[in-house]
């Protein structure tokens, strides 16, 4: 049962507890992740073939574009986190509530009056979730481009990667709805189609 917050949410509230739902445990979203991150690494190998091509045309372009560390993050944000950001918020407020991966396994994503996200709502539920995946990056990268020792902040950082999926992971498998925390954030629910 959906504990009720305040007046304004109680009738969407109360419409989502008399809706009877099955929501999504964590191998089942796991294994929903993991065929919509083979998308996303075939994307990810397009994208490292194009590099490559461009970077054999324009020789340097590479150095150019990396070498710098604010201008690799903004590249590397461009052109691999923004449009896996983009795949996940607009598949799920799209009318399959769902990416593909999601879709494969009959998941849906849906607002507490079990209603389609609005694309902001996905769109912001899709930034909570990738906050530990692009502070690895951005703390891989300060790793790879470091002349000297990685600072401690690095350190700082990869620990807070873990301490946030470690309680997205903890709070789904506590939650009666299986919510994890970004989930709770924006209010949503994965939750197993009807069909």
């Amino acid at each position: 049962m959906i504990p009720l917050t305040d007046g304004s949410t109680q009738g969407r509230l109360s419409r989502m507890a008399r809706t009877t739902h099955s929501y999504a445990d964590l191998w089942t979203r796991v294994l929903a992740f993991a065929f919509d991150y083979i998308a996303i690494a075939l994307y990810l190998l397009v994208l490292v073939a194009v590099g490559l091509a461009i970077n054999s045309a324009f020789p340097g372009i590479a150095r150019t574009w990396f070498g710098h560390p604010v201008l690799g993050q903004i590249v590397g944000f461009l052109t691999a986190t923004l449009p896996v950001t983009l795949y996940f918020a607009l598949f799920e407020s799209s009318s399959w509530q769902a990416t593909w991966g999601k879709r494969w396994r009959g998941l849906k994503v849906v607002r507490a009056d079990d209603e389609r996200l609005t694309r902001t709502r996905a769109l912001g539920r899709t930034l909570l979730k990738f906050i530990p995946w692009e502070l690895a990056h951005t703390c891989i990268w300060r790793v790879s481009v470091a002349r000297n020792e990685p600072s401690p902040l690095i350190t700082v950082g990869f620990v807070l990667v873990w301490i946030l999926v470690g309680a997205n992971v903890i709070s789904l498998w506590i939650s009666l709805t299986n919510q994890t925390l970004y989930d709770r954030l924006a209010g949503t629910y994965v939750v197993k189609s009807r069909g």
